[in-house]
């Protein structure tokens, strides 16, 4: 068996075990952990009989209940991910298939093969579009669902989080010394109050590379914790940044890059046609370029007094300092909001200038 700590083997396993064979009818043995967060613990377990299963239990803190409703609910509209076999809301947890070993777009990204990276990161965003595309009418399940599984915590569709990142970003300006260009705070307003108004789709909520697994079958996402209804540019300015909200986060040729966002908008003008039109399309992908930049300022700034990897394990992988330069340098560049992109270049001069670290390198499989 294979444990992050003593507390989780001794405390809980055996009633995750006990609650998961009961949904299953049958006995699960030899957890193994899967790495799980603060927020769940992930177990591939054996069943009596053969094959595996995956167990997702959930905490009983906040969090934990926000993410439980929202992967219940869902992997429960079987538009993308794996199967789900069995929920109990008392524990709560939820067994779903095992999607086996393939490997994940992060994988094929930090390895060495650029056809491969290529193909994977095409196959993503056309998932991901056609995903999208094809959930525009299944809203009203989602509610429906996600009140079955309700544990008294709102979802993120219904957290006012693009407003709250905005104020926590005017208040970190101030810290930082920086006085916030005029008409900034107007300009967040009208960003945040547009973009939760256009052309909503499903969305699992975390849709990073290492959450994407590229199977014989095709593109498998896994991790709903955050599944909910959001404007289609939150997601497709994962194509353009990229990743907005992950710790995978490098530079790529820029014919690649053009050739993944079209991916997506390909898939998703067959549900919205309007956005086959590039003004639309351009000014909303750029609205949720400052959205996920502001969301990745707020994280991210206080945590760089010292500077740190993203991710625990994973290697190669770019610091926080690299992370936030290069978001500010992208998003210089939005003139459409000269003084959020006026923010950037403040950002960028008078924090990301002493700081001295050097700009993102391509993934490793481009890096020839």
């Amino acid at each position: 068996m294979l444990f992050r700590n003593s507390q989780w083997q001794y405390a809980g396993v055996d009633a995750i075990l006990c609650a998961a064979g009961d949904l299953l009818n049958t006995e699960l043995f030899d957890p193994v952990d899967l790495g799980g967060s603060t927020r769940s613990t992930v177990l591939r377990c054996r069943v009596a009989g053969g094959g595996c299963v995956i167990v997702k239990s959930f905490s009983s803190e906040l969090e934990g209940l926000r993410s439980f409703a929202s992967e219940a609910a869902g992997l429960s509209l079987r538009l993308a991910g794996p199967e789900l076999l069995g929920v109990d809301p008392a524990v709560p947890l939820l067994v779903m298939e095992d999607l086996g070993g393939a490997p994940t777009l992060a994988d094929v990204l930090l390895g060495d093969d650029p056809e491969a990276a290529a193909t994977g990161l095409v196959t993503w965003a056309r998932g991901l579009g056609r995903l999208a595309a094809g959930s525009v009418h299944r809203r009203a399940d989602l509610v429906r669902l996600r009140d079955r599984y309700d544990k008294g915590v709102p979802s993120w569709e219904d957290e006012p989080w693009i407003e709250r990142n905005f104020t926590d970003l005017l208040t970190l300006l101030g810290e930082a010394g920086i006085d916030a260009p005029e008409g900034l705070a107007e300009e967040l307003n009208g960003i945040g109050t547009a973009i939760g108004k256009e052309y909503p789709a499903f969305t699992p909520g975390d849709t990073c590379p290492d959450n994407a697994l590229l199977t014989s079958e095709g593109l498998r996402l896994i991790d709903f914790e955050a599944a909910c209804f959001q404007s289609v540019f939150l997601t497709a300015a994962y194509c353009r940044m990229p990743f907005s909200t992950c710790w995978c986060v490098f530079g790529m040729p820029a014919d690649l890059a053009d050739d993944i966002e079209r991916a997506f908008r390909t898939e998703i003008v067959t549900a919205y046609p309007v956005l086959a039109e590039d003004l639309v399309w351009q000014t909303g992908i750029r609205r949720a370029i400052a959205v996920w930049t502001a969301d990745a300022t707020v994280a991210l700034l206080p945590r760089t007094l010292e500077d740190g990897p993203l991710h625990r394990t994973r290697r190669p992988v770019p610091t926080r300092r690299q992370l936030l330069r290069h978001r500010w340098e992208v998003a210089s560049a939005l003139e459409e909001f000269p003084a959020f992109a006026e923010t950037m270049r403040l950002l960028l001069r008078e924090v990301a200038g002493r700081w001295g670290v050097a700009p993102l390198p391509r993934y490793p499989a481009f890096a020839d």
